[in-house]
């Protein structure tokens, strides 16, 4: 049997490199793209960093705030979604030229099985170097990309040599690729498993190789077996081609787990802002709207609810977000992770409404252009209920 090649290919620093290709008076320096951090006072998270403002510690989903006060002279600019979509749109359609089977699970990141278009090409090598050479010749931006058997391996792969790397693992030599690595190399292992991991003694994927499988189980239980299965390097999922996206989503993780309402609030705001944006550049309404918290002890609850009918508007989005928090009653729990989705997708160009609704969106929809026109020029402008978020009841 024919041991399947697998790509995956992951954009350096994506939206960071977008800012500093579109603006070369950027290059070099330390850009943020995330909330406004007001001098240091800002609610929010940081999106994305340059590999400059990586230096300093500064990562996605830390604090705006504690990003500003590690380096305060960075250049911090608001996400501009729909430039980071069409740039993604002509990054996919790049890919399209050397497999058929892609399966795009980000915006910056894609897999490719090129398994049956190898002998198009001179080698996987050959491969991996062109989609390289096209994609920066095209758009100015930079990618890494891992080559193995499977997903798991190829994901790894991709993140050993940033920027601009290629790493590959050749067929048969997944133990000895992964076992020198570090636990938090494995995909679910977070800073609290790996923390707990270590605690015991398991500081390499190695280390998780030589587990007795019944032990994972017994550490981490049904967890502990999937961990094992992935230390010794076996995936056998197949790479799924592109379909019409079933939802869009944005999470964030906190740095520390909090009980702080008003940055709860407003990372909610931050996430449905998000989202919106993704959905809008790729022409979708919605009509399910899903809040996902992860509380301090790693308890992981969604709540949904669906509407009457599909709408394409932030408002609706967060009076829906924020009720469905509202409703949720964590008491006096932390957070860990907050997460924001849109589901039960329609393209806008099937949505039907009578005459009212219709004009009424549209006095909408120009309202938000404004805003996204305002956040692309590299202005803020704070929504109503951002400066004033509903009360919590109780």
């Amino acid at each position: 049997m024919q041991e399947r090649i697998i790509l995956h290919v992951d954009m350096d620093a994506f939206f960071t490199s977008v800012e500093q290709v579109d603006n070369p008076l950027l290059k070099g320096k330390p850009v943020v793209v995330g909330a406004d951090p007001k001098g240091g006072r800002g609610r929010g998270v940081v999106s994305a960093a340059s590999y400059e403002a990586r230096k300093f510690g500064i990562h996605s989903a830390m604090p705006i705030s504690q990003a500003y006060k590690r380096c305060p002279h960075a250049v911090f600019l608001p996400p501009r979604f729909d430039r980071y979509v069409e740039l993604s749109h002509i990054i996919i359609k790049i890919l399209e030229h050397y497999s058929p089977c892609i399966e795009q699970i980000s915006i910056d990141e894609a897999f490719l099985d090129c398994t049956g278009t190898l002998k198009i090409f001179q080698s996987k090598e050959h491969i991996a170097h062109s989609i390289k050479k096209e994609i920066y010749e095209t758009t100015g931006l930079t990618c890494s990309i891992g080559i193995a058997t499977n997903k798991l391996i190829a994901k790894i792969a991709s993140d050993l040599q940033k920027p601009d790397g290629l790493t590959i693992c050749a067929p048969g030599m997944e133990k000895d690729f992964l076992a020198p690595l570090p636990i938090s190399k494995l995909y679910g292992v977070g800073s609290k498993t790996q923390k707990y991991l270590e605690s015991l003694g398991f500081k390499t994927i190695g280390d998780i190789q030589r587990m007795n499988e019944d032990y994972a189980q017994s550490l981490l239980g049904k967890w502990g077996v999937v961990l094992h299965q992935c230390a010794l390097g076996i995936d056998k999922r197949p790479v799924e081609p592109y379909s019409q996206a079933k939802s869009v989503s944005e999470e964030t993780t906190f740095d520390v787990d909090t009980d702080d309402e008003d940055g709860i609030v407003s990372t909610l705001v931050e996430l449905c802002d998000r989202v919106i944006r993704r959905a809008r550049a790729s022409e979708f309404s919605f009509k399910t709207v899903t809040l996902k918290i992860r509380l301090e002890g790693f308890e992981t609850y969604t709540r949904s609810k669906t509407l009457q009918q599909h709408a394409r508007d932030m408002a609706t989005l967060q009076k829906e977000i924020l009720r469905l928090y509202i409703s949720f009653g964590r008491g006096k729990r932390k957070v860990r992770l907050l997460g924001v989705k849109v589901s039960n997708l329609i393209c806008n160009a099937d949505m039907q409404m009578n005459l009212f609704e219709n004009q009424h969106q549209q006095k909408i929809e120009k309202i938000e252009e404004v805003i996204d026109t305002i956040h692309n020029r590299g202005l803020n402008v704070l929504r109503a209920s951002v400066i004033k978020p509903p009360k919590k009841k109780g």
